[in-house]
């Protein structure tokens, strides 16, 4: 059974099935050294969720979160301080996107007083961010602080946006790349590079930002 008409052999569905497929075959990759077919796996799972959305006739601020999150995903496959803040800029702006996204698809207020759930993922979300910050930021180091802050900021906005969004399925998949970011971000931060835990994490990482950006995308399009 297939999300969209037509079975495999249509064109959204065969687009759907090469996303996946890169996006698998990045995990034995994540933990080597960049290179180009690297980059390119990495980049071209997100991408061509972008272009699902696209030809779909999805939302163009779905269209453009996509786009800049596989920006993201082909700076991050590099290595340096560089390319790691270029990758914060594009999520960074992906998350700006988002948050009207879904504030445009929620109910407000309204939802959250009917579903409860709701209140207290947004309580968990803004608790943990707390904490975590309060850990991060002296690891980060005077240079990152200002970023590290500011990301952190626009992944909880678009999380709490998201909790107004009546899909549960898209709110799964905000709260997927809240989880993948915190991930990313103790990985960078508070774990030595050298660290056995680093392999582990970062296929966490992967796993919840890939089904993330499908439940997102997958959400909006079905």
């Amino acid at each position: 059974m297939t999300p969209f008409p037509g079975g495999i052999e249509s064109l959204a569905n065969g687009t759907l099935i090469l996303s996946a497929a890169a996006a698998l075959l990045y995990l034995p990759l994540q933990g080597r050294e960049p290179s180009l077919r690297r980059t390119l796996v990495k980049t071209g799972s997100t991408a061509l969720l972008a272009l699902l959305a696209w030809m779909e006739g999805g939302p163009a601020l779905l269209v453009a979160a996509l786009a800049l999150s596989a920006a993201g995903d082909a700076f991050l496959a590099q290595d340096g301080e560089k390319a790691f803040l270029a990758g914060l800029a594009s999520f960074l702006a992906a998350h700006i996107a988002y948050v009207p996204l879904f504030l445009s698809a929620g109910d407000r207020l309204e939802i959250l007083a009917g579903e409860p759930w709701r209140i207290a993922l947004a309580a968990l979300a803004i608790a943990g961010a707390a904490v975590l910050m309060r850990r991060l930021l002296p690891a980060a180091g005077p240079g990152m602080r200002v970023p590290v802050a500011l990301y952190a900021a626009a992944i909880l906005a678009m999380l709490l946006a998201a909790a107004t969004v009546p899909s549960p399925v898209i709110v799964a998949g905000a709260a997927l790349f809240v989880v993948s970011d915190s991930l990313l971000a103790a990985g960078r931060f508070l774990l030595a590079s050298d660290s056995p835990g680093q392999r582990p994490v970062g296929a966490a990482v992967w796993i919840a930002y890939y089904l993330a950006q499908v439940a997102i995308a997958l959400g909006f399009l079905l």
